[in-house]
C-alpha cells in the first residue's frame, strides 16, 4: 500500500469512528412504564419482572442500555392507580405494560395515544377495552387471563378434590371487575354440582378474615379465589385463614400453591409476561398496538398440593391425581 493511500485510509477511519460512536450514543433510550398490583418485594412480582426482562433481552433490548423501565409497584386500589398513571404519563413512555381491569380502564381514560399492553385481563371486548380480539383498534392490546367460563371448571375441580363441599364462597375485589365475569359461570354451574354459591366482596384484610370466618361457621364450605392483584397481594393471609378453618380452596393462580394453597387451575402467568415482551418489542419497533391481535391462553395447568390435602383430611383418588399437571408432595 502506498504511503498516501495509507494516510487517507487511517484518516478516513478516524473521522468515521467518532461519527459512528456519536450516532450510537445519540440513539434515543426507549421508555417502558409498568403498573403492577404487587409490592416491589413480592417474590411473584419479581418473577414476573424477570420473565419480562428476559423476553426483552432475547429481542435485543438491554434494560439500562437502549431501554428504561419505570415501575409503579403496589397499585392495588383506585387512588394509587390514578396517581401512578399520572406519574407514568409524565415520563413520556413509549409503551405501558399493565394488569387488572381497574388499571386498564384508568389508563384508557388518561390516554388514547400511548400504547398499552395488558396481561391477565378477562373478557377485554365485553369490558370495552378493545373492539375485537383480532383487530383491537385504538391504543390497547395484550393477553387475556382465561375464558369467563373457567368458573365452572374451578367448581368442578374443587368438587373432585373435596366432594363434601356444598357451599362455595367466590371471593373478589369489587374494585377489579374482571373476576366477576367468572363468577357468573360458577353460579350457572352450581346446580349441576349440588352446591350453593355466595359472593364475598373484600376491600381490605379485615374483610378477607370476616368472609373466611363466616364461611367456616357451617360444614361443607369451600372457597374460590380468582386471579386478582389485590387478593394475590394477601395470599399468605388467605392461605393461613383457610388452613386455620380447614377449608378447601381453589385458586386461579399457581403461585398460591407453593405457599400452602390446596389446588389451582389457570395459566402460567410468568410465561404470559415473557410473551408480553414480544408485543412491547413490536410496538417499540413501530407497529401499532391496535393492529396486534389480543392473544388468548392455549394451555391451563392444574396443580395440587398433596401435603395440604392430607392436612385437611382429604383423600384424593389416584385417578384425580393422575389428571393433574403437577402434584406437590
Amino acid at each position: 500500500m502506498r504511503r498516501r493511500e495509507f494516510i487517507t485510509l487511517v484518516g478516513g477511519a478516524a473521522v468515521a469512528w467518532p461519527l459512528a460512536a456519536r450516532a450510537q450514543q445519540s440513539s434515543p433510550v426507549r421508555r417502558i412504564g409498568v403498573l403492577t398490583p404487587l409490592a416491589q418485594g413480592d417474590p411473584e412480582g419479581q418473577a414476573r419482572d424477570v420473565a419480562f426482562r428476559q423476553g426483552l433481552e432475547k429481542l435485543g433490548w438491554t434494560v439500562g442500555g437502549n431501554v428504561r423501565i419505570d415501575y409503579r409497584w403496589g397499585i392495588d386500589n383506585i387512588e394509587k392507580a390514578n396517581a401512578a398513571t399520572e406519574e407514568l404519563l409524565a415520563t413520556a413512555p413509549d409503551v405501558i405494560l399493565a394488569s387488572t381491569s381497574r388499571v386498564i380502564a384508568i389508563l384508557q381514560q388518561a390516554t388514547r395515544t400511548v400504547p398499552i399492553v395488558f396481561t391477565m385481563i378477562y373478557e377485554p371486548v365485553k369490558q370495552g377495552f378493545v373492539q375485537n380480539l383480532a383487530h383491537p383498534g385504538g391504543n390497547t392490546t395484550g393477553f387475556t387471563a382465561m375464558e369467563a367460563t373457567v368458573g365452572a371448571k374451578w367448581l368442578e375441580l374443587l368438587k373432585d378434590i373435596a366432594p363434601q363441599v356444598t357451599r362455595i364462597a367466590f371471593m373478589y375485589s369489587p374494585d377489579n371487575p374482571g373476576p366477576m365475569q367468572a363468577s357468573r359461570s360458577v353460579e350457572a354451574a352450581a346446580t349441576n354440582f349440588a352446591v350453593s354459591v355466595v359472593k364475598a366482596p373484600v376491600h381490605k384484610p379485615a374483610e378477607i378474615e370476616a368472609a373466611v370466618t363466616m364461611l367456616a361457621r357451617e360444614p361443607g364450605g369451600g372457597l374460590i379465589v380468582p386471579p386478582d392483584g389485590f387478593l394475590l397481594g394477601y395470599r399468605k393471609l388467605i392461605i393461613e385463614l383457610v388452613a386455620r378453618h380447614r377449608l378447601p380452596a381453589i385458586y386461579g393462580e399457581a403461585n398460591f400453591i407453593p405457599e400452602g394453597g390446596l389446588t389451582s387451575y389457570g395459566v402460567n402467568i410468568s410465561e404470559q409476561f415473557r410473551q408480553a415482551a414480544s408485543y412491547v418489542d413490536r410496538i417499540l419497533r413501530g407497529e401499532k398496538a391496535g393492529d396486534l391481535p389480543v392473544q388468548q391462553p392455549t394451555k391451563y395447568e392444574w396443580v395440587i398440593n398433596l401435603k395440604t390435602a392430607k392436612m385437611l383430611g382429604l383423600s384424593i383418588p389416584p385417578g384425580v391425581l393422575a389428571r393433574a399437571d403437577e402434584v406437590i408432595e
